[in-house]
């Protein structure tokens, strides 16, 4: 397994934040926490729910900024953009948490999730069993593991510790090996396929169809990265790809959720309410 460069400074700046967040908050505190939080909103079973009507399930994106291009929104208020995502149709959310790389927060997932109705996932750099009893406890409802970043052995750990906590697990590959890993090691019903090579960071959408004939009818594929117009959009549906998830696109744009609107649901731009018929 050949960790990227920028993936192995991410991972060892992780494991320093863990111990520090470990040595602030006991694990038996932790768990406690969990347990006294809201119930899962069903994570999985929103997006299933949506692309079985063969309808765009848009999970959306709530991230300030990102390694690669910077901060990508300046004016950042994640309860705004969860009530604009949810009004422009968005089946899920994804909020950031990572602090030193993507400039997250957890209160920014705590914050996005209380101001609207929709499940959201924890987009982290998860390592630990910690950091997934930590999910459930700021109120995440699903929780994203990364082939390239785990071995097989820790993969399975931590899926086995989100099932105790009633989290959604969305696995994410990059390349066929990943896939085989993942197809092998977890039971998920969410694959999700980064399109963005992590070691060169071009973005190709054939990543997502290249890998499509290896992915069993039973799991919801969730391309991911590269997702810009509504030709992108239509080349995933044309191949029976429903679940998107996007991010620069909304975050980049003055309305999120309009922008979600326009390019996923056309359709309801051109609903008038209240207008007369004659």
């Amino acid at each position: 397994m050949t960790v990227p460069t920028v993936l192995q400074k991410i991972l060892a700046r992780k494991a320093e934040e863990v111990a520090e967040r470990r040595a602030h908050v006991s694990f038996a505190e932790l768990e406690q926490r969990a347990r006294a939080a809201d119930a899962p909103r069903g994570f999985a079973a929103a997006l299933l729910a949506q692309a079985q009507r063969k309808q765009p399930a848009v999970i959306a994106e709530v991230k300030k900024a990102s390694p690669s291009k910077g901060v990508l929104r300046e004016n950042f208020s994640p309860a705004d953009i969860a009530r604009s995502y949810q009004e422009g149709g968005a089946t899920c959310l994804s909020v950031l948490t990572d602090i030193d790389y993507f400039m997250g927060s957890d209160a920014y997932l705590q914050e996005a999730r209380a101001a609207c109705a929709l499940p959201v996932i924890r987009k982290d750099f998860m390592i630990d069993p910690y950091q997934v009893v930590e999910a459930r406890a700021i109120g995440a409802d699903c929780i994203l593991l990364i082939v390239s970043a785990l071995d097989d052995a820790r993969m399975a750990e931590l899926a086995a510790v989100a099932r105790e906590q009633q989290l959604d697990v969305l696995v994410e590959v990059h390349d066929g090996d990943e896939l085989e890993r993942a197809l092998k090691t977890l039971d998920t019903p969410l694959i999700g396929i980064n399109n963005r090579n992590l070691h060169t960071f071009e973005v190709s959408l054939d990543t997502t169809l290249d890998l499509l004939p290896e992915i069993p009818r039973d799991r919801l594929v969730v391309t991911e990265s590269g997702i810009l117009n509504r030709a992108d959009i239509e080349l995933m549906e044309v191949n029976e790809v429903y679940a998107f998830l996007v991010g620069e696109a909304f975050m980049r744009a003055d309305d999120p959720g309009v922008e979600l609107k326009r390019l996923f649901f056309p359709e309801r731009r051109n609903v008038v309410l209240g207008a007369d018929p004659d």
